[in-house]
């Protein structure tokens, strides 16, 4: 997996959300993400590392999982999110 440099990277950092709002996947600038679940805060965490449109998450407790981005939407795990503005 190659890595993209500081400025593509940023590209997708903000807030990610299902459409009722359930699921929150927040990319952080410095590589790592958040997720919550419901009024779940830091359901899961762990870092993440982008590939032109791809997304791979690399969960602390070594769960992987990928998407991506299609037209401003993020496409996860059978998921969709959108960009929280």
């Amino acid at each position: 997996m190659e890595k993209r440099n500081n400025e593509e990277q940023t590209s997708y950092v903000g807030m990610w959300v299902t459409q009722d709002g359930y699921i929150r996947h927040e990319l952080l600038p410095n590589g790592r993400y958040d997720e919550a679940r419901g009024n779940r805060k830091s359901a899961y965490q762990g870092r993440y590392i982008l590939n032109g449109d791809h997304i791979d998450y690399i969960d602390d407790t070594g769960f992987t999982a990928d998407g991506d981005f299609r037209n401003g939407v993020l496409y996860h795990a059978g998921m969709i999110l959108y960009r929280e503005e």
